[in-house]
């Protein structure tokens, strides 16, 4: 439910897969969700959830609405038996993340979110290169999501901290989070420092041209840059960095610089393109070497989805626990730059 980009992602997904019959589509604006209803041959499409969930010839729902939605639908699906993939972040907080972890282990059902980065080609291909032991052991990266103009509306909900839980960092930083922390081996994050600042924003700029999002949201009270220092339980260190507004060049950016004991990389990710450019620094015989590798391009929202439903059909899914951890990390974050202080993480 939801005909966003992301509900898009999920439709079309599940569309392509054999054995799966996409039963109905929810979603407020009509003409988006009338048309994609066509395009996809799905019979019924109605504004509300509540309306879908009164088909009991469902097994599964994504949901892909507005961030303060997420908790509620979720629970609501996972009660009624359902498995659910949810959109990113899990929630807007630690504690609503927690309780649809709970719901989803009371149910016995599946819970995941779509974290779709990590099924990109080319951080597939580097994490490959990690577990070979090609950079030996990492033990610093630099993350991050930069954008110079990408507020997703100013006035959305996307920009109201009650509806959306954050901005950046929760938004797109929450990417960054989880395939930097996938690549680095999924260690555990013990203590957060960070700041974040709404500088440029409150004076009108950084508004994407192109962002289209509504809501009822009004103003912005949310950051627009935020950067994080994470200590790591493997005695790493990993910094994260995500902003909508910038002074810096134009377009989209995210990507990843890691130090190993034996090597290192760079992937360079500029306007969402299928395949970054991904660098690996070595010393051969006291000289530096550059390799460029090529990797193919991933599958994105079809790999996440189809993942979902092999674990909705054949049990060992996950119950969302992992997504409500990186909440917990953000939510240290903010803290952090409320309070001014490092936070620990139990």
């Amino acid at each position: 439910m939801g005909v966003g980009w992301a509900g898009v992602q999920h439709a079309e997904a599940y569309a392509k897969l054999p054995g799966v019959e996409l039963a109905g589509i929810a979603g407020l604006e009509e003409p988006v969700r009338r048309e994609l209803a066509g395009r996809l041959g799905v019979e019924r499409h109605v504004a509300e959830w509540e309306e879908l969930f009164a088909d009991d010839s469902l097994d599964v729902v994504s949901v892909a609405v507005p961030t303060f939605l997420h908790a509620p639908i979720t629970i609501a699906a996972l009660e009624r038996g359902l498995h659910v993939l949810c959109e990113k972040p899990i929630a807007r907080t630690p504690d609503e993340a927690a309780s649809m972890v709970a719901a989803a282990e009371r149910a016995g059902r599946v819970l995941d979110v779509a974290f779709n980065h990590r099924q990109r080609g080319d951080i597939q291909t580097l994490r490959r290169v990690i577990e070979d032991g090609r950079l030996g052991r990492p033990y610093y990266a630099k993350a991050w999501w930069l954008r110079r103009t990408g507020i997703p509306t100013l006035g959305s909900w996307f920009t109201n901290r009650e509806q959306a839980g954050g901005g950046p960092l929760l938004d797109i930083g929450i990417h960054v989070l989880d395939y930097a922390l996938f690549l680095l081996g999924q260690p555990r994050v013990t203590t957060v420092s960070a700041s974040t600042y709404d500088l440029l924003a409150a004076g009108g700029f950084g508004d994407a041209e192109t962002s289209d999002k509504t809501g009822d949201g009004g103003g912005f009270d949310v950051e627009d840059l935020a950067t994080a220092f994470l200590r790591l339980d493997d005695g790493g260190t990993l910094l994260v960095e995500a902003s909508w507004a910038a002074h810096r060049t134009a377009g989209d950016e995210f990507g990843i610089t890691i130090f190993g004991t034996e090597g290192g990389a760079d992937l360079r990710v500029v306007d969402m393109e299928e395949i970054g450019t991904l660098k690996l620094f070595s010393d051969v015989a006291g000289v530096a070497a550059v390799t460029e590798l090529h990797p193919r391009a991933g599958t994105g929202h079809d790999a996440v989805v189809a993942r979902f439903l092999d674990a909705a059909r054949n049990g060992g899914g996950g119950d969302g626990a992992a997504a409500a951890a990186l909440a917990r990390v953000v939510d240290a974050a903010y803290t952090s730059a409320r309070e001014r202080r490092e936070i620990a993480l139990s």
